[in-house]
């Protein structure tokens, strides 16, 4: 019999990808088979993510309901970015976890499964040229890692922390991933970075150099693929070309997740951010012009350190001026080994709070129109999920999430759908013959 594994994956699509490459690793090594329930599981994983401050207090009350209803011999251990800044302190605080594994040294797990009380968890540890096995947990699509780390310096991040430099993976490991992935069964390609967009920048060794909208053009050549996604770009490196190519390449989907993090310019530079608002509205306002169906989702922190009432009005007119089809926004929290954990001049919790709730009340009513603005429209809609409601759900070009009746014989396939009507989720529609 194969033993089984549970794996709970917190986080980015990046953290999803990383657990697919465990998956294979460890397969690679002895057969696994998957299992949802923990407590049938031979090994249990939590992949973890340590961007906010409530998914590191999760792990250790999870551990600890993992560790009660585990079965006699599993093992259990801690993976990802939580994984790469607590290290050891997870053992000390968890004793019965059996190995630490970092963001930066998912090649490794097949080794750390066979050693107890093993922590691997080196930021500098290079898996830019590693070839890893192959397993996708979506037949139809196939995340795809462009770069390993991060080089920029946002105040209030701890990711440089956990992921380590930025090192782009060589053009030729992504391309053949995608020809891997198209050959089975996938039509659309996710590529993922911390910021995809200045891909190209350093490599490990002597590789083709090559920027975003190379691999972009690349990537959307090999025969079979349909559709090219990809996050996160950063707003500074939103250069013409790369617009360009957004706009005119018919193979890249157009939806574009662009973090803005504050309208404030002040806020911004005291997050290390880089732009100014004036060029964040610049490059959306491009990104409008060429591409009016564009839909544009962000991420917003509110109650920075220092943030006067004034810089969140300046947010606010930002959201207002270009109306995000989707944001995710947060109340500001420290993160260990940030500059800013150190920043004496903390926003009130209660101001905080009542900021991201006016922020989110405008956005709710943005999505509201948004979203019954697309009834009666046509949308070509790749279906990719069986629900348990008779229906089927994919994402439009522009990344609507539409649900039509269906079995699962339409799953994988492109289809132009009528959109009848709308809720703040989702859409409804009915395939056209």
């Amino acid at each position: 019999m194969p033993k089984k594994l549970f794996i709970e994956t917190l986080g980015c699509q990046m953290n999803v990808r990383d657990s697919e490459h465990m998956i294979a690793e460890l397969n690679a090594k002895e057969p696994y088979e998957m299992t949802s329930d923990s407590s049938e599981a031979d090994l249990i994983i939590i992949n973890t993510c340590s961007v906010r401050e409530r998914p590191v207090h999760k792990l250790f009350s999870e551990l600890g309901l993992f560790n009660k209803k585990k079965k006699v011999g599993a093992k259990i251990g801690v993976a990802g970015c939580t994984a790469s800044h607590l290290g050891k302190d997870i053992i000390k605080r968890a004793p019965y976890v059996n190995f630490v594994l970092g963001a930066r040294n998912v090649s490794k797990i097949a080794e750390v499964v066979e050693k107890d009380k093993s922590v691997e968890i080196d930021i500098n540890y290079d898996e830019s040229d590693f070839a890893f096995k192959d397993f996708r947990s979506s037949t139809y699509k196939a995340f795809i890692n462009i770069s390993i780390g991060c080089d920029k310096s946002c105040t209030f991040c701890i990711v440089p922390k956990t992921r380590g430099d930025e090192i782009s993976i060589p053009v030729d490991l992504i391309v053949n991933e995608a020809k891997k992935a198209v050959d089975a069964g996938a039509k659309e390609i996710f590529l993922l970075g911390q910021n995809v967009n200045n891909y190209g920048r350093r490599f490990s060794g002597e590789h083709e150099k090559v920027n975003f909208t190379e691999l972009l053009r690349r990537v959307s050549a090999v025969e079979g693929v349909e559709r090219v996604r990809f996050t996160s770009p950063h707003p500074l490196h939103m250069d013409d070309e790369f617009i360009e190519e957004f706009a005119k390449n018919p193979k890249i989907c157009k939806s574009m997740h662009v973090p803005l993090q504050s309208g404030s310019t002040k806020v911004l530079q005291e997050m290390k951010r880089g732009y100014t608002q004036e060029w964040f509205l610049n490059r959306i306002n491009k990104l409008r012009e060429m591409v009016p169906e564009v839909s544009i989702s962000t991420d917003i922190i509110v109650g920075f350190p220092g943030e006067s009432d004034a810089d969140f009005e300046e947010t606010m007119m930002v959201s207002k001026k270009v109306r995000f089809e989707q944001m995710f926004s947060f109340k500001y929290s420290p993160r260990p080994h940030t500059e800013a954990a150190e920043y004496t001049n903390a926003v009130d919790p209660e101001v905080a709070s009542q900021r991201l709730h006016q922020l989110q009340e405008f956005q709710d009513s943005v999505v509201d129109d948004v979203m019954h603005s697309q009834v009666g429209k046509t949308m070509e809609v790749y279906f990719e999920e069986l629900r348990s409601d008779g229906h089927i759900s994919g994402r439009s070009d522009n990344n609507f999430l539409v649900k039509i009746k269906g079995s699962e014989d339409l799953l994988g396939q492109l289809l132009k759908v009528k959109i009848i009507s709308a809720a703040r989720m989702s859409l409804n529609g009915e395939p056209l013959a």
